[in-house]
């Protein structure tokens, strides 16, 4: 089943400017899904627990 998520115009244009040449936006955020489980969090320069 697939849904549709609606986006605003600039998280679009954000996405769009970390893309890779071909990539998708629906692979773009499995990528960060898979990081997301793996590492249990997103990293951040300069974050610290």
């Amino acid at each position: 089943m697939s849904y549709t998520l609606e986006i605003s115009d600039d998280l679009k244009e954000r996405l769009d400017d970390h893309l890779e040449e071909d990539e998708t936006h629906e692979e773009f955020i499995e990528e960060l899904v898979s990081i997301y489980e793996t590492e249990g969090a997103f990293l951040q320069e300069g974050y610290s627990e």
